[in-house]
């Protein structure tokens, strides 16, 4: 791992600025003294692209084809789509865009953006050096308010706020992921796959800064509130695909080391008691793999006796098989030696021998190889193997790609280090939704993983840590969702306990508080280990298990219309109460509450009891899904809540559309998704819900709503309901 800077080894400042060129979509400045220039661009409204490279570049840019790709895995959108004006000012520049204005100062060069009469962002009094240690790495440091807090980076299990960390790209344990915003009102984005080292103003509490180790520095400013950022991140990376309706129900990860047979089983067992799970998945060791001596894929026998009767059987039990896999050949196969031989693996490159990867629980403890997939003809292979075993019947793939691949590698596309480690499970991922979603259209398909890395939130089937049974491991099991959402990804899927958790069981109330809180999350995996089962408690527990399936049931148009949404806007599901409220300050600290999607309000408990205090955010009216009562926002408020409740607030003008109670998504009826809505005061919002045709219509102090029909209407206190034909007229009742 390359070490960290100091202060001595800086070996270039950039502390005078001058206008050489400006367009309506971009400006170019040179760095008076030096080689480098900085362009600036108006990316997309309120984004803005601040580019450091050598000035002889900036009208003679030629990437090579390898450089387009990395730039195409790292962008979906390259082109600037917005202006800006630029306009001379005291001391420098003024750049306007809308109510968002950039102050550039000449010398010495800094820079300050406002929106409106505020100041949003500012640098420090050095915003950029270039430091040359072992590469040549550039610092950027901005200052921070007393009011910032600093969200997003990726994963964390602690507290939502990251200020005062420091968060490493190539060090697999910050979980990171790219993207940092603020609730003051600016995101940042480093467009890199190289290592980046963020300090969140650890070393100094009013500046934050990066160490960027690449050539050059490629950044992206925004400015707004974070749904807005996110919303503009999303459609500058790249944006998840969609999942379909079969995954929306209830997932059954099998124990360690058992074959379909015993799953298929045990996913029979408990359909007898009434609970189905529409997903089945094979664990550790990976289920199939390479022949030992051709390049195709097969099952493992000992894991599926007879493939294609176990993968029918499943069908026409309404249940999906999901199997772990791996780029990988087990070292000491004749297959091994012949794609050696080909320069199909990585290699290392002292001796150019395969460099064999030391066996684990998903291998079966054998050595293996990873294919190098930089290479276009392995990737096409692989991609090819994996959809055969697609359109054989398998539902869903899951892969964790992210290697600790040594420095002493080089790809066969040039890529070694830091920038290996971090494109290998973005191009592992890329072939496996190529083999299972890309034949289709639109695309659907669902590659799961633990893996975090740039472009993660284009796969949105993210898995959930690995945990404690015990009541901190559910609050981790939150943060985390709420942290990755923070960063952008818009789904994880929460195991319902962890089967290789050092205290194995749970007591009934916490089983039931974990399965509430997942319920109204994404989705969510059963436990199949006899002692995490619903059987493994007593008759009044699995009756209550059976309560809040029913509720995720009714919920999946809901959930499903949450994650089309997010298709079009990057958001999660379950959105934190600093990206949902920013600006309430109150709302920041209470932060296991979370949004689930637009309309609802959710405070999960995560204690032994039935009390819970919940904060119901300023500016907003709310309603009580148990009680139909309505509360002002701004409040703190106790409840008691019982195994069968879990504190639900519809936020006011809002409506929540429930389908019908189901046990299996095999039972949604398509041409009659939805069974009933509820409404949370006045209808202002045209609902989230999947396949959306339902649109609200404001006139004269009432609601007109169409797309309603045959539906059953729950209006809050004080409404009335009138239909009229196809359309449904909500109004204060008389």
């Amino acid at each position: 791992m390359v070490p960290s800077f100091h202060s001595d080894d800086v070996t270039q400042l950039f502390n005078h600025l001058s206008l050489l060129t400006a367009k309506p979509a971009h400006a170019d400045f040179a760095f008076v003294e030096t080689d480098y220039a900085l362009r600036i661009e108006a990316h997309a409204p309120g984004v803005f692209r601040l580019r450091c490279l050598p000035s002889a570049k900036l009208d003679n840019e030629k990437l090579s084809t390898r450089a387009k790709a990395l730039g195409d895995m790292l962008l979906a959108r390259h082109e600037a789509v917005s202006e800006f004006q630029l306009e001379s000012a005291e001391q420098g520049w003024r750049i306007e865009q809308g109510d968002v204005v950039v102050h550039l100062q000449a010398a010495p060069w800094r820079f300050e953006i406002r929106r409106g009469e505020r100041c949003v962002l500012s640098s420090s009094d050095q915003p950029l050096a270039l430091l040359q240690g072992d590469a040549p790495c550039w610092q950027l440091d901005l200052a921070l308010a007393d009011e910032d807090a600093l969200y997003g980076l990726g994963e964390t299990l602690g507290e939502l706020d990251r200020r005062e960390e420091t968060v490493d790209t190539d060090r697999p344990a910050d979980r990171s992921l790219p993207l940092l915003w603020s609730t003051q009102g600016w995101g940042l984005y480093i467009n890199t796959f190289e290592r980046v080292e963020h300090d969140l103003g650890r070393d100094a509490d009013d500046r934050y800064r990066a160490r960027i180790h690449a050539a050059e520095l490629d950044a992206f400013l925004f400015v707004g509130e974070p749904g807005e950022i996110i919303n503009q991140y999303s459609a500058l990376t790249g944006r998840a695909g969609q999942p379909g309706v079969w995954p929306m129900g209830l997932w059954l990860d099998g124990a360690v080391g058992q074959d379909a047979q015993a799953l298929r089983e045990q996913a029979r067992q408990l359909r007898e008691q009434g609970i189905a799970a529409d997903v089945a998945v094979l664990p550790a060791p990976q289920s199939y793999g390479f022949q030992q001596d051709k390049p195709m894929l097969e099952w493992d026998a000992a894991r599926l006796a007879d493939p294609r009767e176990t993968l029918a059987g499943l069908q026409a039990e309404q249940a999906q098989l999901a199997a772990w896999t791996r780029p990988c050949v087990p070292a000491g196969t004749a297959l091994f030696d012949e794609w050696e031989d080909r320069g199909w693996l990585l290699i290392n490159d002292e001796d150019g021998s395969a460099h064999v990867f030391k066996g684990d629980a998903l291998s079966g403890g054998r050595d293996y190889g990873l294919l190098d997939l930089t290479h276009k003809d392995v990737f096409r292979m692989w991609t090819e193997r994996q959809r055969q075993m697609v359109d054989d019947g398998l539902g869903a793939v899951l892969c964790n790609a992210r290697f600790d691949i040594p420095d002493a590698i080089t790809s066969r596309g040039g890529e070694s280090g830091a920038l290996l480690r971090a494109i290998y499970p973005v191009l592992a991922r890329q072939a496996l939704f190529d083999a299972v979603a890309g034949h289709k259209t639109p695309q659907e398909g669902v590659i799961a993983s633990r893996d975090l890395f740039p472009s993660a939130q284009r796969f949105a089937w993210q898995l959930g840590p690995a945990v404690e049974n015990s009541w901190e491991g559910l609050a981790q099991s939150l943060k985390s969702a709420l942290s990755t959402g923070n960063s952008g990804v818009p789904i994880q899927v929460h195991g319902l306990g962890n089967a290789a958790a050092d205290t194995y069981g749970m007591s009934p109330e916490l089983y039931l508080r974990w399965l509430a809180m997942a319920v109204f999350s994404a989705n969510f995996s059963l436990q199949g280990v006899p002692a995490l089962r619903p059987d493994a408690f007593d008759e009044a527990t699995q009756a209550l298990v059976r309560h809040w399936l029913e509720w995720r049931f009714r919920l999946v148009p809901y959930v499903l219309g949450i994650i089309e949404d997010a298709v079009r806007t990057g958001l999660p599901v379950q959105r934190s109460m600093a990206q949902a409220f920013p600006a309430d300050g109150e709302a920041r600290l209470w932060d296991t509450q979370y949004l689930l999607g637009p309309a609802l309000l959710v405070a999960p408990i995560l204690r032994p009891g039935e009390d819970i205090q919940v904060y119901l955010p300023k500016g907003e009216a709310w309603w009580d899904l148990s009680t139909g009562w309505r509360y002002e926002g701004g409040t703190t408020l106790d409840f008691k809540a019982g195994l069968d409740r879990l504190p639900v607030f519809g936020r006011e003008g809002h409506m929540l559309c429930l389908g019908p109670v189901v046990g299996h998504t095999s039972e949604f009826n398509s041409a009659r998704l939805l069974d009933e809505v509820w409404m949370f005061g006045m209808p202002e919002h045209s609902p989230v819900v999947m396949r959306n045709k339902i649109r609200v219509m404001q006139m004269q102090g009432s609601s007109y709503i169409k797309g309603l029909e045959g539906l059953k209407i729950l209006p809050s206190e004080g409404l009335e309901v009138k239909r009229r034909g196809a359309e449904v007229r909500i109004s204060r009742a008389r």
